[in-house]
């Protein structure tokens, strides 16, 4: 166990730079005291890891230092192999990189872990986009990856969501890719927002670089943001509805929020019909939605949504009555 958090410790400071005892005692979830400890024994093995007192003090390795060792197991390298996609890589200009980083790990490993990293490759693929939907690859989506590494900002031409043009100068801080559809997480004037890439209709890149927010964690930040946005989206109030059997089967054509609402749902009644509330996002949204399940859904609240189903399902009659 401690050889274990020896060496995650030596690796946390070689791919993280300088880092307090705190910090170190943080991400390993150990106490202070026995991270003192553990730099202790670095120490006495002969690596040459130091510390800097003072406010921005810490430990760190000596300028060059670099081990060999990477201490992993035969699940850990199989899961590095699962994970990461090469047409994502592909997209983000690092499908060669990608590759070549695969070539040496396969290299740097045991024998057993080599053949469980191959047999994993051969038996599990991930293919992250939905059914029926083509993945995004935005013209400017390199450029953008380009500009996180570099850190350097740039100017965007930008088309939102109601169709408005702005103007914006960004400072990058990270990509996420949300199903098919990728994003920029970057600092404007006043705040950090996400782009959608593909509605960014020029882009110029700036020779002024910006500093990364040392804490700023791209993960935490898009979790918090997909919260609000959905919280949002769903602000429309919600509508009671009655599902039928075959619509039961389409729920997941509503997204996500109709299966939790279904998770709180009872028991079908002898039709198999089933009542349920759902988070909409407008009249008009709720309206289109719903009347993708014809006639396996119906209407009960509130009564203004209900109206709308019954206009649409009259000028749908007309339509097709006439000749």
């Amino acid at each position: 166990m401690r050889a274990s958090r020896l060496l995650s410790t030596l690796l946390l400071l070689q791919t993280r730079g300088r880092r307090t005892a705190q910090q170190i005692a943080d991400e390993l979830e150990v106490s202070v005291r026995t991270v003192y400890r553990d730099i202790e024994a670095l120490s006495a093995a002969g690596v040459p890891v130091y510390a800097d007192r003072g406010p921005a003090g810490g430990f760190a390795l000596l300028d060059g230092y670099r081990t060999s060792l990477t201490g992993l197991t035969t699940d850990e390298a199989a899961a590095l192999f699962l994970t990461g996609s090469g047409a994502t890589a592909g997209d983000l200009g690092l499908g060669p990189t990608l590759d070549a980083a695969r070539l040496k790990l396969l290299a740097a490993l045991p024998a057993e872990q080599r053949s469980m990293a191959g047999r994993i490759q051969q038996r599990v693929h991930v293919d992250a986009p939905g059914w029926f939907r083509d993945p995004e690859a935005p013209p400017f989506l390199e450029a953008v990856a380009t500009s996180v590494w570099e850190e350097r900002k740039i100017r965007i031409s930008y088309r939102k969501w109601d169709g408005s043009a702005v103007e914006r100068t960004l400072s990058p801080l990270g990509l996420v890719l949300k199903g098919t559809a990728w994003y920029m997480v970057a600092v404007g004037r006043s705040r950090t927002n996400a782009f959608r890439i593909s509605r960014i209709e020029s882009l110029t890149p700036l020779d002024e670089h910006f500093t990364r927010p040392e804490d700023f964690d791209l993960r935490r930040y898009w979790l918090e943001f997909a919260d609000r946005l959905q919280e949002t989206l769903y602000a429309g109030g919600s509508a009671t509805v009655r599902l039928g059997p075959r619509a039961l089967r389409l729920w997941f054509l509503l997204g996500p929020v109709a299966e939790r609402a279904l998770r709180e749902t009872g028991r079908p009644d002898t039709d198999g019909w089933v009542r349920v509330v759902l988070p909409i996002e407008s009249l008009e949204h709720a309206r289109v939605d719903l009347g993708r399940f014809g006639a396996d859904v119906e209407v009960l609240e509130p009564a203004e949504l209900r109206s709308l189903m019954r206009a649409t399902a009259e000028e749908m009659l007309r339509r097709y009555s006439a000749p």
